[in-house]
C-alpha cells in the first residue's frame, strides 16, 4: 500500500472539500445567510423582553434551523435527485413515473406548478428586504445624524439597479469573491455572537426545545402567530436544494455544518445582548455598534456586501428555474443567454431580469422599510416549503421507505403550521408575495392548457398513413436537391405541416430529415444519432439531451454530416373570441419558436402556419 499516494489523496479530497464549501458559502447560503440581520429584531418587536419570551424566541428559531433547514432540506431533500441535480421541478420528474393515474399525476403537476410560482414569488421580495435590511444600519453609524428614508430606499433602489444591470455580464466573474466575504460575514457572525454569549450564558438554554413549545402554548394564538416572524431564520432554504446540481450534495451539506453553528451562536448573541439592552430595537447592528465603533462602518458595508450576494443567489436560483420550466415545456420559450463557457448554470434570460427588477423596485417603494417587509415575507417561502413537504414525502411513500415518509410526513404538518401562521400577514402586505406569485402561476397553467388544446387541434398523422402518402408522392414528383429538415417531438405521429409542405405545396428534397428532439428526465446528458430509413430520402434523427443542458443544434447536425438547405417548423396562428386563449395566443406570438429556441440559422427557416380556432 502506498501511504504517501493515500496521503496525498486525503489530502486533495479535504481541500477539495473546503474548497466546494467556501463557495457553498457565497452561492447557495447567501439568503439564510443575511437573516440575522432582521429575523430577531422583527420577532423582539412583537414580544416582551423577558427571559421566558426571549429564550422561547430563541429556541423556536435554532429548531426551525434544525428541523426544516437539516432535516428536511440538508438530509433529506438531498437524498433525492437526478445526476446530483435537485429543486421542485426534479422531485415532480421524479414522482410522475411513480403514479398509476391522470388524476394524481395533474394533482402533483399543480402542486408543482404552484411551488415554483411561489418561490419566484418570494425572489421578488428577498432583495428587497435584504438590501433594505443593511442600508438601514448606515442609520447607527457615529456621527452620521438621522437619515431620510426616502435616501435609504434610493439608497437600496440604486444598490438593486446596479445589481441587475449586472446580470447579462454573468455572475462567474464575481463568483470566486463571494465565497471568500460570505466566511468574513459568518465569522463575524461568529465572533459577534461569542462575544455576548460570555456575558449572558443562560441563552444557551435555548437549545431546550421545551423552551420553544411553552413560548409557543404561552398565550394562545398570539404566540402561535409569532412562527409567522420565526419562519424569517429559514427563508433560503430552499436553495439548499435547488443549487444542489451547481455544487453537490458534499460541499453544500459541509457548508451547512458550518454555517448552521455560526447562525445559532449569532441568533444566541443578540438574544443575550437583548435581555441586557431592552431597549435596543435594531439588535444585530447595535450588537456590533456595543463592541466597537471602528469596527461599526466595515461591518454595514460588509452586511451590503453580503446582502447583494443573497440577493444575486436569487436571481440566478430563478433564472435556473425557469430555464428548467423552459426545457419541460412548463413554461414558453424565451430567449437564453449563456454567461459563461465554464459553467453551463450560469445564463441570463432578459425578460425574467426585468420583470423582477421591476418588481423589487416597485416593493421597495411600497414598503420603505425592511420591517414594513417583514411583514409581508414568509407566506411565499412557508407555501414552497409545504409543497417540497408533500411531494417529498409521496415520492418516499412511493418507494416504500415509510420511515424518511413518516419524519417528513411530522415536518411537513410543522411547514403547514408556519404556512398557517403567514397568513396572518395577508392584511399587512403579506398578499404582495401571492400577486407576484400569481402571474408566473397564471402564466404556466394557461401555457400547459394552451398547449393541450393546440396538440390535439393539429391532428397529428399516424407514421404509417404518412409513409403511404410519402412513397406515392415521391414516385411521382420532382424533387429539390439537397436537404431539408423538419422538426417532430413524436416521429409515430407526424405533425401536419409535415404532409402540407410536401403533399399540399409540393416541396419535396431529395434528402428528408425528421428531427426529434427528446427532452429527457434527467438533467444533464446529450446523445445524438440517425435512428433509422423511414423510406428512400426519408430518414429520422434523434437528439437526447437533458433538461438542463445547454443544446447547441447546428454543431451537433454539422457533426453528423448534416448539411441543411431548408429548416422547416410548424407555427401556429390561434384564432379565439375567449380571454383565455387570447392571454395564450399573446404568449406564443411573443416567445420564440421551437426551432428559434435552438438557435437554427434564421436565413434557412420556413414557417409552416395553421390556423387553429379555439
Amino acid at each position: 500500500m502506498d501511504l504517501r499516494a493515500d496521503t496525498v489523496g486525503m489530502a486533495t479530497s479535504g481541500r477539495a472539500r473546503i474548497l466546494g464549501a467556501v463557495k457553498a458559502s457565497g452561492l447557495v447560503f447567501g439568503d439564510i445567510g443575511t437573516s440575522p440581520i432582521y429575523t430577531l429584531t422583527v420577532i423582539l418587536g412583537l414580544i416582551p423582553r423577558t427571559e421566558f419570551a426571549v429564550l422561547g424566541a430563541l429556541s423556536l428559531i435554532i429548531w426551525t434551523l434544525i428541523l426544516i433547514v437539516t432535516v428536511q432540506y440538508a438530509w433529506l431533500a438531498m437524498s433525492l435527485g437526478k445526476k446530483g441535480e435537485g429543486g421542485t421541478i426534479v422531485l415532480h420528474e421524479i414522482l410522475d413515473p411513480l403514479l398509476k393515474t391522470a388524476r394524481s399525476k395533474n394533482a402533483v403537476l399543480v402542486l408543482t406548478v404552484i411551488g415554483i410560482s411561489l418561490l419566484i414569488g418570494d425572489g421578488v421580495i428577498t432583495p428587497a428586504i435584504s438590501i433594505l435590511s443593511a442600508v438601514e444600519g448606515l442609520r447607527l453609524v457615529p456621527g452620521i445624524g438621522p437619515m431620510n428614508p426616502v435616501l435609504l430606499v434610493l439608497l437600496g433602489a440604486g444598490i438593486a439597479t446596479a445589481l441587475f444591470l449586472f446580470q447579462r455580464r454573468g455572475s462567474e466573474r464575481v463568483a470566486s469573491a463571494f465565497g471568500p466575504l460570505m466566511v468574513v460575514w459568518f465569522a463575524v457572525l461568529t465572533v459577534s455572537g461569542l462575544a455576548m454569549i460570555v456575558h449572558v450564558p443562560i441563552v444557551l438554554n435555548a437549545f431546550n426545545p421545551l423552551r420553544g413549545l411553552a413560548f409557543l402554548f404561552s398565550n394562545g394564538l398570539s404566540s402561535f402567530l409569532i412562527l409567522a416572524s420565526v419562519i424569517l431564520c429559514a427563508t433560503g432554504g430552499e436553495a439548499l436544494y435547488a443549487d444542489m446540481g451547481h455544487l453537490g450534495r458534499e460541499s453544500i451539506q459541509t457548508a451547512w455544518s458550518y454555517i448552521f453553528v455560526a447562525l445559532a451562536v449569532n441568533y444566541l448573541g443578540q438574544g443575550a445582548f437583548a435581555l441586557a439592552n431592552p431597549g435596543s430595537e435594531n439588535i444585530l447592528f447595535e450588537l456590533i455598534l456595543s463592541i466597537s465603533e471602528i469596527v461599526y462602518v466595515p461591518f454595514v458595508l460588509l452586511s451590503i456586501a453580503a446582502t447583494v450576494i443573497a440577493s444575486q443567489a436569487m436571481i440566478s436560483g430563478i433564472f435556473s428555474i425557469v430555464y428548467q420550466g423552459i426545457m419541460t415545456r412548463l413554461l414558453p420559450a424565451m430567449k437564453v443567454e449563456y454567461t459563461s463557457t465554464q459553467l453551463r448554470s450560469q445564463i441570463y434570460i432578459d425578460i425574467v431580469n426585468w420583470g423582477i427588477f421591476g418588481s423589487v423596485l416597485l416593493v421597495m417603494f411600497v414598503f420603505r422599510e425592511s420591517g414594513n417587509l417583514a411583514s409581508a415575507y414568509g407566506l411565499a417561502v412557508t407555501g414552497t416549503m409545504t409543497v417540497t413537504g408533500l411531494l417529498m414525502t409521496l415520492i418516499f411513500m412511493r418507494r416504500h421507505r415509510y420511515g424518511y415518509a413518516a419524519v417528513l410526513a411530522g415536518i411537513t404538518l410543522l411547514d403547514v403550521s408556519y404556512f398557517g401562521a403567514s397568513l396572518s400577514k395577508l392584511s399587512t402586505g403579506g398578499y404582495w408575495s401571492l400577486v407576484m406569485a400569481a402571474f408566473p402561476l397564471a402564466v404556466i397553467l394557461i401555457y400547459i392548457a394552451g398547449q393541450r388544446r393546440v396538440y390535439r387541434a393539429f391532428h397529428p398523422v399516424p407514421l404509417g398513413v404518412f409513409l403511404d402518402q410519402y412513397r406515392e408522392v415521391r414516385a411521382t414528383m420532382n424533387r429539390i436537391s439537397g436537404t431539408a429538415l423538419f422538426f417532430a417531438r413524436d416521429v409515430q405521429k407526424v405533425p401536419p405541416y409535415v404532409g402540407r409542405t410536401m403533399f399540399v405545396h409540393n416541396i419535396l428534397y431529395q434528402d428528408n430529415i425528421l428531427v426529434s428532439i427528446v427532452v429527457q428526465d434527467a438533467p444533464f446528458g446529450l446523445t445524438s444519432r440517425f435512428k433509422k430509413n423511414l423510406a428512400e430520402g426519408l430518414r429520422v434523427f434523434e437528439v437526447r439531451h437533458g433538461y438542463l443542458e445547454m443544446v447547441d443544434i447546428v454543431p451537433i447536425l454539422h457533426a453528423h454530416n448534416i448539411q441543411e438547405k431548408a429548416i422547416f417548423y410548424g407555427c401556429e396562428e390561434i384564432v379565439t373570441d375567449r380571454i383565455v386563449w387570447r392571454i395564450f395566443a399573446t404568449i406564443k406570438r411573443l416567445s420564440p419558436s421551437f426551432v428559434e429556441f435552438y438557435r437554427l440559422p434564421a436565413n434557412q427557416m420556413h414557417g409552416v402556419t395553421t390556423r387553429i380556432e379555439m
